[in-house]
């Protein structure tokens, strides 16, 4: 263990404090969407977002210019982390592509990603979006990550299936199957109280594969 007669090596030094700087940028963005979340876009200020994190608001600055910066940053980190609590269902050893498919649709229509508060914060964020260039382009390219992660999985199912599917129908599927998504993931979180669990996610997988024109399996209702 490095002391003062031998101090850790540079590399180590700096490597630490780039994980210091990158957890109170993320700490920082955690704050930031508490502050959405219980004020709005209008009341979550420096001061507000500060507060809650425990530092200054002349910290904040030296990690976000300023408060249009911070918010990009939330809307994104909001997103993101839809998408690799997503991806992570796809982490299944010896599965087939279409169990692939099946675990990813449901890990999105399912808690965490299907929860009240992560709508209400997506609706607050989404309705600046029209009028703020900056979340517009945070929007953009969230969605954009999260289809092309579609793409990926719609590319390999239907591969298994023994089709080559060029890019423009990959890109067709991606954009149906993101709008399935999202229509059953709004409903779930508006009213997870009137479906019962798996649901939502059974009427997925049984919509995207007949999307994607998928005969049903062994033991399935056609």
């Amino acid at each position: 263990m490095p002391d003062a007669a031998h101090p850790a090596p540079m590399n180590e030094r700096r490597k630490f404090r780039r994980e210091g700087e990158e957890r109170r940028r993320q700490d920082l963005i955690d704050a930031t969407l508490d502050s959405v979340a219980e004020h709005g876009l209008e009341g979550a200020s420096l001061r507000t977002i500060a507060l809650r994190a425990g530092v200054t608001a002349g910290l904040i600055r030296h990690y976000f210019p300023g408060k249009e910066d911070l918010l990009q940053e939330a809307y994104a980190a909001l997103m993101g982390r839809m998408t690799e609590q997503a991806k992570a269902a796809l982490l299944m050893e010896d599965a087939a592509p279409r169990q692939r498919l099946a675990a990813f649709v449901a890990a999105n229509l399912n808690a965490p990603i299907i929860d009240a508060r992560v709508f209400s914060l997506w609706a607050t964020f989404i309705g600046r979006a029209g009028a703020d260039p900056s979340l517009a382009r945070a929007h953009r390219e969230g969605y954009l990550g999260f289809r092309n992660e579609v793409e990926a999985v719609v590319a390999e199912v239907l591969g298994a299936e023994r089709r080559r599917p060029d890019a423009n129908e990959l890109r067709h599927h991606a954009i149906a199957i993101n709008a399935i998504i999202d229509g059953l993931w709004i409903e779930g979180c508006l009213a997870a109280e009137m479906f019962s669990p798996g649901e939502l996610a059974a009427i997925g997988v049984k919509a995207i594969e007949a999307e994607l024109g998928l005969a049903p399996q062994k033991g399935e209702n056609p």
